[in-house]
This record gives structure tokens, C-alpha cells and sequence, in this order.
């Protein structure tokens, strides 16, 4: 949630920054600001007759207490009247105060000077590519859904029947290929200094609110009605809200943590090629980093994780690369985004594994989420997160971009965790 103190001392910076995201925010910045004079009108004067109503009180008490009886039920018509002009503007005040909140909720964070304005992801900047084996041709090559069927590693078929599209069952070889993915993502989480966190699945309304999936993302996430709880879509969301509504030592960060969780996501897509196998799923599985961190060190810790991912995608041997997303590509809640893509070899198209982005203030003003300085001032600390990694894509391109006449290449890095070099 944007800070209403930024929209009152600066609208124009903010109207001018979210033009890079295609939204013209001036209609609604000005709805705020009118909105809020309102409620400011209405609150310094129900202080103001609250002040009086205090004032008259103690004045019927000295002329209770000096036997004044015809002056006192004078006053106390008075305070009758203010009374019921009290109990009108705080309701006129609280209905401000929802729509207002209401209204500053509609819009998306501002993004960083570095973003460019953009329509769609084929306006996503290139920062850097890596690529493990220029001389590899892709001829020939089958794609993962095959291979996978070959080797006996997912089986869709049953679990359409069990569950519906979009919720494979990795066996054998693949069930331990997905498990050993799993250990090494958090073992390189935890050896950059990541703490190790195994988060509940199920958040309530006001987790998901105080990361920014609701309200912009209700119509994703699973939710489980009788108990009001929510399926997370990434553990970032109970990760991020360990620290909602605390006050952290300034000594004390950053505060880097790491996790382990399925994920579940009803917007998964439905037919062709670009939804088919792993491409796209309701449930998945996916290792997240978390950092809160002091603003002025926040964009530094993003290029630090932006490094540390693309360390992982290097031990995987994984052609990849490194975009910086448009304003119109960027989530809702990002200042700033930087999406990795592996090659599919197979498939012949990139495959985006993780997003790694700053949120600033957006998520802690929601969360209440602030550290103490030194001097003892209280400030709104920095969040960020990234995808280290997400598994269906990784698993995808390990199968596609690994395949041989007699089997499939296990990455070396991953032998200690499989207890095999190939799948065949």
C-alpha cells in the first residue's frame, strides 16, 4: 500500500512513476487527497467537540459541587446536542476512513526510477544470458512430457483422475529428482545464510492482505470458506508475516530467511503447448527466500539475490536469462522485478523459474512491519523475495536440456542428493 504521506507532499512524483505501468492515477490520487482534507476537516473538528464535551463536564461538576441546579441542566442540554453531533461525524469519519484506505488499496506500487514503462512481457529488458554449452544442437530432442512417460518419472494421466489438470504425480526417479532439487535449493539457501523456515500452507485474511495478495489476487488462491483461511500461493506470504506488526532492532537486520512449500494457484491455464506438462500447474513445488531489510540497503540485497539465483541455475548447468521487467509486466506489488528464464531445449522457448523483486514499503506499510534506529525513531523496513527455485520449469529443462540416445544426464551437483548419475 502506497504511503498517504507520499501522495499528499508529492502526488505528482507518484502519478508520473506509475505511468510507466500504463495506469493514469491521476482520477484516483486526486479521489484520495479530496477524500482525505475531508476526513481531516472532520477529525479536527470531532477533537474539537470533544475537547468542548470534556471541557463542559468539568464545568458541571463545579457547579454541582456549588449548588448551581438551573445553570447545570442548562449545560446539559448543551452537551446533549454535542453528543449527538459527536456520534454523527464519527460515523461520517469512519465511513472516510474505509473508503479511503478503499480507494488507496486500488493502486499498485510505484516502480523504481530503473524501470522502463512497458505494455507486455515483450518489453522486458535483457540484462545479461549465460549459456553452459553453445556447441549442443537442440535436433532431435523430445519434450519433457514425453521423457517423463518414457522413464515412468510424472504421470498426468492419474492425476486428472484423482485430482484434475494441473496436479501431476512425480514416481520414482522423479519423485527423488524432485526431492533432491528441493534439499540442494535450501542447502545453497542456507550456506548464503538464509535461515531455514518450515511455514504453515494455510494463512488467514490478514496475512494475505499484508503481503498483497488480497485484494489484488483473491480470485487465485484457494480458499477454504468454513475457516476464512487461504492456500498459499508461495510461502513468501507466511514467511513475510512472521514479523507483521512488530518492531525489529535496526542491529537486527537483515533478517534472511528461506523455505521449503507447495504452492497453489488456480489460475494455471488450460490448452496448448505453453500450459501442457510442467509448463503451468495448480499445485507445485518451490523454495523461496525472504529478506526484511533497512531501506538503504535494499537494492544492494536484490542485486545479492539476483547473483545468488543465478549462482544455482549455473550449478545446474541451465542456459538462462536475466530480464528487468517492464512497468506493465511488473506484479502489483513490486517496485522492481527481475525474472530468470531457462532455455527449453526441447520445446524450443524460454521458461521463466523465478522472480526476484523489492517491494520497499508497499508490503510493510500493510504489515506494520518497522525497525528502531539507533536514535530510537521508528521506520518502515524493506521487504524482498525471490524464487530459489520454482520446480516444475527447473525439473522441465533438466529433463529437455539433459536427454541422450540412452538416458538422461542427472546434473553433478544434484548426484549426492539422487543417489544416481542417470535416468535411463
Amino acid at each position: 500500500m502506497l504511503l498517504l504521506n507520499l501522495l499528499r507532499q508529492d502526488p505528482e512524483s507518484v502519478i508520473k512513476a506509475l505511468l510507466k505501468r500504463n495506469l493514469d492515477a491521476r482520477p484516483i490520487v486526486n479521489e484520495i487527497l479530496l477524500i482525505n482534507e475531508e476526513r481531516r476537516k472532520i477529525q479536527n473538528k470531532t477533537e474539537s467537540l470533544k475537547a468542548e464535551s470534556n471541557k463542559t463536564a468539568k464545568l458541571i461538576g463545579l457547579l454541582v459541587r456549588d449548588g448551581k441546579a438551573s445553570e447545570v441542566n442548562e449545560i446539559k442540554s448543551k452537551t446533549a446536542l454535542i453528543k449527538k453531533e459527536l456520534l454523527s461525524l464519527e460515523k461520517t469519519l469512519l465511513d472516510l476512513e474505509i473508503k479511503e484506505k478503499e480507494t488507496l488499496l486500488s493502486l499498485p506500487n510505484t516502480p523504481h526510477r530503473s524501470v522502463k514503462q512497458g505494455f507486455s512481457p515483450k518489453e522486458n529488458e535483457i540484462v545479461s544470458t549465460w549459456e553452459n554449452d553453445p556447441q549442443r544442437t537442440n535436433d532431435g530432442l523430445i519434450p519433457h512430457w514425453e521423457l517423463a512417460s518414457k522413464y515412468n518419472l510424472i504421470d498426468f494421466e492419474r492425476g486428472v483422475k484423482i485430482t484434475g489438470a494441473g496436479f501431476p504425480i512425480y514416481t520414482g526417479n522423479g519423485a527423488r529428482l524432485q526431492r533432491a532439487l528441493i534439499q540442494f535449493f535450501l542447502d545453497k539457501n542456507t550456506q548464503e545464510g538464509y535461515k531455514e523456515i518450515q511455514p504453515p500452507y494455510f494463512v488467514n485474511e490478514e496475512s494475505s492482505f499484508g503481503t498483497g495478495q488480497l485484494p489484488d489476487k483473491e480470485g487465485q488462491m484457494y480458499h477454504i470458506q468454513n475457516d476464512n483461511l487461504y492456500v498459499i500461493p508461495t510461502s513468501e506470504i507466511p514467511l513475510t508475516n512472521l514479523y507483521r506488526n512488530e518492531i525489529i532492532d535496526e542491529s537486527k537486520l537483515p533478517i534472511k530467511m528461506t523455505a521449503y512449500s507447495p504452492c497453489f494457484r488456480r489460475e494455471a491455464g488450460s490448452y496448448g503447448k505453453d500450459v501442457r506438462g510442467l509448463n503451468r500447474l495448480h499445485q507445485f513445488d518451490k523454495v523461496e527466500i525472504v529478506c526484511i531489510d533497512h531501506p538503504d540497503n535494499s537494492y544492494k540485497r536484490l542485486d545479492t539475490m539476483v547473483n545468488h539465483v543465478a549462482g544455482i541455475l549455473k550449478d545446474l548447468g541451465l542456459q538462462y536469462r536475466l530480464l528487468r521487467l517492464c512497468g506493465g509486466d511488473m506484479g502489483f506489488t513490486s517496485a522492481l522485478t527481475y525474472d530468470f528464464e531457462v532455455w527449453s531445449a526441447a520445446q524450443q522457448r524460454w521458461l521463466e523459474v523465478s522472480s526476484v523483486s523489492n517491494f520497499e514499503t508497499f508490503q510493510t506499510n500493510r504489515l506494520k512491519l518497522r525497525y528502531r534506529q539507533k536514535d530510537n525513531k521508528i521506520s518502515l523496513a524493506h521487504t524482498l523475495n525471490g524464487s530459489a527455485l520454482a520446480l516444475p520449469r527447473i525439473m522441465a529443462a533438466i529433463l529437455e536440456n539433459n536427454q541422450s540416445p540412452d538416458g538422461i544426464n542427472v546434473p553433478n551437483v544434484l548426484h549426492k542428493y539422487t543417489g544416481f548419475k542417470k535416468i535411463s
